[in-house]
């Protein structure tokens, strides 16, 4: 034992410890600046920033600064068509030349969906359900039913649509709701030969709306027209018609009173 702490304080074990010390610190430097080299590390190529740019656009900048590219497509309602919405990695970072950088892109041709069944629903139903599908609403029309804002039938392209029919998303469909008024019939009146005041009234009264009113001839005294036709019309086979129909009027200049003798 005594022999082992004499050869510790030896100048040859000190010049071997400094061999190996040395040694080891030569390995971890070379060690180092290999792996540095190797992945060069502080150095690359920052990644520019692609989101919100068309895709070709961004194809074509990459390319120019010498990146490969890998593309995935998906659909997003309101967005523009070939618009990059997505990239990795983000941009700024640095990285290795001929990198593959990767795009979301939202695609040119929208998925379809089925079209779900809104007959049961109210308008505001409607809406959310369509919502939910990817689907806007589009027109609404409103026909003679006893159930306000119930929805009576589903268009697309100003044709029916029926459930489960396919449409690209993001389409609008056109509603048919019901007006409350109901679909009950109503009697047409006679209005030919009356004045156009009276036959207001009696418009009003009968449940129907006044129309358009067409002049024919001249028209000197706009308080005194008489009508002279309407549509639609009272006839042998057509008596009624549905509650809140429109009536045309067509009337002319109404003849003077006879002056009163003195």
């Amino acid at each position: 034992m005594n022999k082992f702490w004499i050869y510790l304080k030896t100048k040859q074990f000190r010049n071997t410890l400094l061999l190996i010390s040395g040694s080891v610190f030569a390995l971890v430097l070379i060690m180092f600046f290999s792996l540095g080299v190797y992945t060069r590390h502080g150095t690359g190529v920052p990644v520019p920033h692609l989101k919100g740019m068309d895709v070709e656009k961004a194809m074509q900048l990459l390319k120019d600064q010498g990146f490969d590219y890998k593309i995935d497509s998906v659909y997003v309602l309101d967005k523009p068509p070939g618009a990059v919405i997505e990239q990795d990695p983000d941009p700024g970072t640095n990285v290795k030349e001929n990198r593959t950088i990767y795009l979301t892109v939202v695609t040119r041709l929208a998925p379809n969906v089925a079209m779900p069944d809104l007959t049961p629903y109210t308008f505001r139903e409607a809406v959310a359900t369509l919502a939910n599908y990817g689907l806007k609403v589009g027109d609404t029309i409103y026909k003679s039913d006893i159930a306000r804002d119930r929805v009576l039938e589903m268009r697309f392209a100003g044709q029916p649509l029926l459930p489960n029919s396919k449409i690209p998303k993001g389409s609008r469909v056109d509603l048919v709701l019901g007006n409350g008024a109901g679909a009950s019939q109503v009697e047409i009146p006679d209005l030919v030969n009356q004045d156009l005041d009276a036959a207001k009234f009696v418009l009003k009264n009968s449940g129907l709306t006044l129309g358009t009113i067409t002049y024919q001839g001249a028209i000197t005294d706009s308080a005194n027209l008489v009508i002279v036709a309407q549509s639609p019309m009272k006839t042998d086979s057509v008596t009624k018609t549905a509650n809140g129909t429109p009536v045309n009027l067509t009337v002319t200049q109404g003849k003077k009173p006879d002056a009163q003798p003195n």
